[in-house]
């Protein structure tokens, strides 16, 4: 790719880079003030930030109420129809309130943590239905940076334990989904267990029930094994708990961590040098600690242009450079934004499968480029309209640099909106 000479004071490389990737877009006033502060003051800022959350304040969390469908007995077509209409505003509610606090938050590197580890946990509404059962799990998720903490808690969540057949898992029927998952996705890597190692694993994470209409997970111990399993060559007896310790302590689960998060924030196609993993392991299991200990290697600072956007990150960050608020927007263009990023491949609190959503070039298709150019203009209509350049579009989408093929684009419109249609649209934008 060949880059051209417009090039835009007040663009540091590295501090671009760092808050592109720490947290969902910049604005030229951030980035300013990030080069006024230097790279090391930044970074522990966005690592370890002392003041309140204003910004999240402007967005509470909603309250549901009950699930549509509690108490309902024998219920009519009609009211299935209602409650499941009820359902599905719910869910609306709970979607488009998270996009507006990922856009509203002043921490924002805590918010794009929150949301890699919804990825990593991932867990659909499409199969759980029940929103309060999501919103649930996000609190469980926002409970502690720490990771032995998080899995402890997500290991009996009643939408994880759902959506992973955990509520079948009984010792006289074991399935075994949830251990898969938990060693394969969650823990410890593919290819770190045996199939003996899955099997008894499922038998460790039976008994686990979940109250529905009180929207909380159960032990019962009826419906426990209770007997000796043998995992990665220790024999206990293991439960869901023992089991997460004993998976904590594996030399495995530090370095899958950090393999994951440097995969998400760093390179989705180059693998972590080892002095960087080692470097994030020794902070395990804080999760921001090792967020840290990565943004301060050198191997992150030369990560530039390895990594594409998701869909949720562009929009989020669409919202941040425009001034913009999810939760400002009208019913219309809120359902538009629900169905493009859908469109897109990334709902929130809808991923496709428990492997969570796909990253890199898998983004970059011919539909998914028509789709976010139209998104694009969608955006850029909010916008009132004012004089623009393509230096203005640059500054204010905090893009260091365009290509001549982009430029000479931008040079060929004098529209406003079409020139922030470009923009959004652009390699330049949506590759970081």
């Amino acid at each position: 790719m060949s880059w051209t000479s417009h090039t835009f004071a007040g663009m540091a490389d590295d501090l671009a880079l760092l808050l592109r990737r720490a947290g969902f877009g910049p604005t030229a006033a951030e980035l300013a003030a990030a080069k006024k502060a230097g790279y090391e003051a930044t970074v522990a800022a966005l690592t370890a930030p002392t003041a309140p959350d204003v910004g999240a304040s402007l967005a509470p969390v909603p309250v549901l109420g009950p699930d549509p469908f509690a108490g309902l007995s024998n219920p009519t077509a009609a009211q299935r129809a209602k409650a499941g209409e009820q359902r599905w505003e719910q869910t609306k509610r709970i979607t488009q309130w998270w996009l507006d606090r990922l856009t509203v938050a002043d921490h924002q590197t805590r918010e794009k943590l929150w949301f890699f580890w919804h990825g990593h946990w991932a867990t659909s509404v499409r199969k759980v239905m029940r929103p309060q059962l999501m919103l649930l799990q996000h609190r469980n998720l926002r409970s502690s940076l720490d990771f032995a903490v998080m899995a402890h808690k997500m290991i009996t969540d009643p939408a994880l334990v759902f959506w992973l057949d955990g509520e079948s898992n009984t010792r006289t029927a074991p399935n075994e989904n949830l251990g898969r998952e938990l060693m394969e996705l969650f823990m410890l890597g593919i290819g770190r267990y045996s199939e003996r190692d899955v099997k008894a694993a499922g038998r460790a994470l039976t008994g686990w029930r979940i109250d529905y209409d009180g929207a909380r997970s159960y032990f019962n111990p009826a419906w426990h094994d209770n007997g000796a399993k043998t995992i990665l060559g220790e024999t206990k007896n293991f439960d869901a708990h023992s089991l997460v310790d004993f998976l904590l302590k594996q030399d495995r689960c530090a370095a899958f961590i950090a393999e994951r998060l440097w995969f998400r924030y760093a390179s989705s196609t180059d693998p972590i040098p080892k002095s960087t993993r080692d470097a994030m392991v020794a902070v395990f299991p804080n999760s921001m600690s090792m967020l840290r200990k990565l943004f301060e290697d050198e191997a992150f600072r030369a990560s530039g242009g390895r990594l594409v956007k998701q869909p949720t990150e562009w929009f989020v960050g669409a919202m941040r450079h425009l001034g913009l608020r999810p939760g400002e927007l009208s019913d219309e263009m809120s359902t538009y934004v629900l169905n493009g990023l859908e469109r897109l491949g990334q709902l929130p609190f809808a991923p496709p499968s428990v492997e969570g959503w796909p990253a890199g070039v898998e983004w970059l298709t011919v539909g998914a480029a028509q789709a976010r150019l139209n998104f694009a203009g969608r955006i850029a209509q909010l916008v009132p309209a004012q004089r623009l350049t393509p230096e203005d579009v640059a500054h204010v989408l905090t893009i260091e640099t365009w290509t001549n093929r982009t430029y000479s684009v931008l040079k060929a419109t004098t529209d406003p909106q079409r020139l922030l249609t470009i923009g959004l649209a652009s390699p330049e934008y949506l590759v970081t």
